[in-house]
């Protein structure tokens, strides 16, 4: 009996083991059958998420490229790169591709700046710019008031103290507004709006609309802020032609880039025309109408050129017609490996054709006109050409740079023109920092318009200083 249960307890001690090993085999079965579910339906998750990912950049693809868009923010003196690169300056279309006008006239979505704020970030940028200049002139040339900075000779004072705001608004519109103060006369100084416009950039057919008080965009210089610019003063054919605060008016500018395999730019403006120098009609039934077209050429890996044309027609305040005709180029030469351009050179002409009254005469004396009142027409004209060159790459000469301009200009109403030539050097310590000192002599032919206090100034020797400082965000111009 007791060899019978030994032998039955053997044999359930052999039968357990077997049973518990099929059970773990059955375990580990099921257990990587459910992986090789899982694996699949992750498999079909990616390869679908692929698929997609490729129909949207197939989408993308066949959509035109966005318009080209200015360089980013920078400070006086920063390095603007010499050359523009082409995706910065080309059109939308390229050779080869043929132009379907329905996907022309179909507003695209362009680069968003607005998406990449985060929490707690202003929607704008902010700037505070001072402009600060001095000069020194003879006597005669400040008792006349007959200086480059009229009514401030001798004096040294605020030209442009510049709040900027800017930023997107959203992915489809950006606008700007800018606050400044300077001294428009001894001591006095002078808080105005400079700026306030509104730009839309993704209109159709490739199109953009600024609107609101601006600069106008004629010309090479008008544009750009006094600060900004790369001289001390303003070119004397900017200043007889449009006055000492340029071409600056309330309208809208439409921009259109046109679908060439080279850049080029075309530009129309409408406006009150309330430029007292140039129009000052200031209605919009008898606008200041704009044009502008300008194109841009690489010459090789290191240099550029810049071409431009403008034009602007409006009414004077006698309701007789103002046309200006204006051409401008710029160079830029920047070898690799250079922080600011080697060579800049640039240039301007305006041409004038405008209707004027002339009063009649007074021949013998007595005080009654001896010739009738007439209307003449006065074609008139001036130019300049400046340039300037920093000749070290590295190194602390690095921050200097030294440049020359000459004047040629007639003036646009009175007989008459003048000349100026003068040099200048330039020293930045910094991107934010900049300071110029030069020196400028003017002649004039005539006497004539320049006779202020019984004194007079046909020949002007002056002294030119100028500190320019940047606080927080500017933007910088293209080329």
């Amino acid at each position: 009996m007791r060899a019978l249960v030994g032998i039955c307890l053997l044999a359930a001690g052999a039968l357990v083991p077997g049973e518990a090993v099929a059970q773990d085999t059955e375990a580990l079965r099921k257990e990587l059958e459910q992986m090789r579910r899982q694996f699949e339906t992750m498999k079909d998750g990616y390869e679908k998420a692929i698929n997609q990912l490729s129909d949207r950049l197939k989408t993308l693809e066949s959509r035109p490229p966005a318009p080209a868009v200015a360089p980013a923010a920078a400070a006086p003196g920063t390095a603007v790169p010499a050359v523009a690169s082409r995706d910065q300056m080309l059109s939308q279309a390229q050779p080869g591709i043929t132009i379907n006008p329905t996907e022309l006239a179909r507003p695209r979505e362009p680069f968003s700046l607005y998406e990449r704020r985060g929490a707690g970030q202003l929607l704008f940028d902010m700037g505070v710019t001072g402009d600060f200049i001095a000069n020194i002139t003879q006597r005669n040339v400040d008792k006349a008031n007959a200086g480059t900075f009229s009514g401030r000779e001798n004096r040294f004072f605020p030209r442009e103290i510049e709040i900027s705001l800017f930023g997107q608004i959203d992915p489809y519109a950006r606008a700007e507004v800018r606050f400044e103060a300077g001294e428009e006369d001894a001591g006095e100084i002078a808080v105005h709006l400079a700026e306030a416009n509104l730009t839309l950039m993704t209109l159709p057919f490739n199109t953009q609309l600024k609107m609101g008080q601006l600069r106008n965009r004629f010309g090479l210089l008008n544009p750009i802020h006094e600060h900004d610019r790369p001289f001390i003063d303003q070119p004397n054919v900017l200043t007889r032609f449009l006055g000492d605060e340029g071409l600056v008016e309330r309208g809208a500018e439409l921009t259109w880039v046109a679908p060439l395999p080279f850049f080029l730019e075309a530009l129309v403006g409408v406006f009150n025309g309330d430029n007292e120098t140039a129009f000052g009609y200031g209605k919009l039934t008898q606008p200041l109408v704009t044009g502008r077209l300008r194109t841009f050429f690489e010459l090789g890996d290191s240099s550029a050129i810049q071409l431009g044309a403008s034009v602007a027609n409006g009414d004077t305040p006698e309701r007789h017609r103002n046309t200006l005709l204006g051409f401008d180029a710029k160079y830029k030469y920047k070898p690799e490996g250079w922080q600011h351009p080697l060579l800049t050179l640039l240039g301007e002409m305006i041409y004038q054709n405008r209707r004027i009254n002339v009063l009649g005469e007074d021949t013998d004396g007595d005080g009654v006109p001896d010739t009738p009142n007439e209307k003449r027409t006065r074609n008139r004209w001036g130019w300049y050409l400046g340039g300037e060159v920093q000749p070290v790459r590295t190194g602390s000469w690095s921050r200097w740079a030294a440049g020359f301009r000459y004047d040629w200009t007639e003036f646009p109403i009175q007989r008459g023109h003048e000349w100026a030539a003068g040099p200048y050097l330039t020293f930045m310590p910094s991107e934010f920092l900049r300071f110029r000192l030069g020196y400028k002599h003017t002649e004039r032919d005539k006497r004539d318009g320049f006779t202020d206090n019984e004194s007079s100034a046909r020949k002007v020797d002056e002294i030119l200083f100028q500190a320019t400082f940047i606080l927080g965000a500017h933007p910088a111009h293209p080329f």
